[in-house]
């Protein structure tokens, strides 16, 4: 009963912050004549409710594909189109052909705020919720080394860490959208394949690769962890039989979604053209990875056409998420599959092609799902991924919410995880009482743990003065770039300098993270995500 009750304050405070950033404004609030996405939100709703199916994706006079055109696969047209039958019933005026464009009313605010919240709390919140309180804590898990009493303490914690993340928080409460729905269905594939219930996770997955395309971040660790999960059983007919079953029930769902659009040939292509506009360029707005830092010094645009591009990003991106597959496919461990879902989501936002911003919450999910396992490392990589949304934040004039929910956040991990912030050999020191100078101790940690011990200690040192720095240059950039004016010749300069100091960040990440998969231990025991 106190355990029911700890993790309803948790969901409680989770839901009161979300609450509390609906407050402030929306993405293209005031700016018409296109507004932002809560607009695009508001319009596909209109779009999926007065036109036939076959017309959402195809341009016509009555939908104007100029005029955010719909551009999110099936899933997301049929939540549109129930949502809008709901707006439709609570006030014609919010979804009216072309007489409800741009209406920012406050009884319509209300209601798109609400949408994204029932969203979340029916989604992404349950399946974070049910992935930590069904995890084995394994001793790997830190439990010692961050001076936490207990496994059901660290659940709480690990819970409250995962609901209360500023970037999907800032980008789907206040920016507008419904990320939280996707990735909510994402979490839940994943707690479903790693206890082994394969066609569920594969059912799940489909949902969210068919409610945002940019799932297909996650599709290869979903790929081979399967493939790799019945080779490692051997390939007998009774596997093989199993696979096909799962092979049949991503076909069948697959189909299912996308029945109203195999009407004809014309309409597929057209769906599949307008999921994915290569058209657009490689990237648009100042990104956080590898093409937008290399275009600072040479211009790829004027270089290279966009199909080049396209060939590019697809061999570099490969040869990116190449070894953390490979890796997987010989050794399906659970644990090694989580990091393999952080490693294939940078591989995606550092080389593909026409990547947005908000993209990397794709690779901060499994991070916070990964959190347990390596806690500095992860809230690292947190925080820059908040930091790399900045200049959006503060286009939508979401500055303060940027601020406080990061404060938030420090103050609540670093109440959370003491330990995570100094060295753990310092911790041992100081709980026998020495005595001695730092200088006597260091010697007698050579003499007594060996040279080995030594340098540990210091990489462990070294890494926090890191940490700090790159902290610190966080801060710097975050004030910088809200109160101080660029010069008039580069008026982009700070929103360049955020993405090109948070891509060096995540290539960092994405060498890092590669190497806690390689090694990461196999099986149910050591360094694992295990269900109990």
């Amino acid at each position: 009963m106190q355990g029911e009750l700890k993790v309803t304050l948790i969901l409680f405070c989770a839901i009161l912050l979300r609450c509390c950033v609906t407050f402030h404004p929306h993405s293209g609030e005031g700016k018409p004549p296109m507004y932002g996405d809560y607009e695009a939100q508001r319009h596909w709703q209109e779009i999926a409710l007065n036109l036939p199916v076959n017309q959402w994706y195809i341009n016509t006079t009555d939908n104007d594909l100029q005029y955010w055109g719909l551009d999110y696969p099936p899933l997301t047209a049929y939540h549109s189109l129930l949502l809008g039958h709901i707006a439709n019933t609570i006030d014609p005026s919010f979804v009216r052909l072309h007489e409800s464009r741009g209406i920012e009313t406050v009884t319509h605010k209300h209601f798109m705020r609400l949408t994204v919240l029932i969203a979340d709390v029916l989604t992404f919140i349950p399946a974070v919720a049910y992935f930590v309180m069904k995890l084995c804590l394994c001793e790997c898990s830190q439990i010692k080394k961050l001076n936490i009493c207990g496994k059901s303490k660290l659940r709480y914690f690990l819970l409250m860490t995962a609901l209360i993340y500023p970037g999907l928080i800032m980008i789907d409460h206040g920016h507008f959208q419904y990320n939280c729905v996707s990735l909510g269905l994402f979490i839940a594939a994943v707690a479903a394949i790693t206890r082994d219930w394969f066609a569920l996770s594969s059912v799940l997955f489909v949902l969210a690769l068919n409610y945002k395309q940019m799932e297909l971040y996650h599709a290869l660790p979903f790929f081979f962890y399967t493939l790799g999960s019945y080779k490692g059983r051997s390939w007998n007919s009774h596997s093989l039989m199993k696979l096909m079953g799962v092979s049949f029930t991503v076909l069948a769902t697959f189909y299912i979604i996308w029945m109203p659009f195999l009407q004809s040939r014309d309409l597929l292509v057209n769906v599949v053209l307008r999921l994915f506009p290569f058209a657009r360029g490689v990237f648009e707005d100042k990104v956080a990875n590898v093409w937008c830092a290399i275009n600072v010094v040479y211009k790829l645009r004027k270089t290279f056409t966009n199909t080049t591009l396209a060939k590019i990003c697809l061999v570099v991106t490969t040869c990116g998420v190449a070894p953390s597959c490979v890796h997987l496919y010989r050794s399906p461990g659970r644990n090694a599959f989580v990091v393999s879902l952080i490693n294939s989501a940078l591989a995606f936002f550092l080389f593909s092609f026409q990547v947005h911003e908000k993209s990397i919450l794709l690779a901060a999910v499994p991070v916070l799902l990964h959190f347990h396992n390596d806690p500095l490392p992860c809230f690292w990589f947190l925080v820059i991924s908040c930091f790399s949304m900045l200049p959006l934040l503060i286009k939508d004039g979401l500055y303060l919410v940027y601020i406080l929910t990061m404060a938030i956040y420090f103050i609540t991990i670093s109440w959370m995880w003491p330990g995570m912030f100094h060295d753990d050999k310092a911790n041992d020191r100081s709980s026998r009482r020495e005595s001695s100078n730092s200088k006597r101790r260091l010697l007698a940690r050579k003499k007594e743990h060996g040279f080995s011990s030594y340098l540990g200690y210091n990489k462990k040192t070294c890494f926090l003065v890191t940490f700090y720095l790159s902290l610190s240059g966080v801060l710097l950039l975050s004030v910088a770039s809200k109160y101080v004016k660029p010069p008039e010749r580069y008026p982009d300069l700070f929103p360049l300098l955020v993405s090109v100091y948070s891509c060096g960040h995540f290539l960092l990440f994405f060498v890092y993270f590669n190497y806690a998969q390689f090694t990461a231990s196999r099986g149910n025991c050591g360094k694992c995500v295990k269900y109990e």
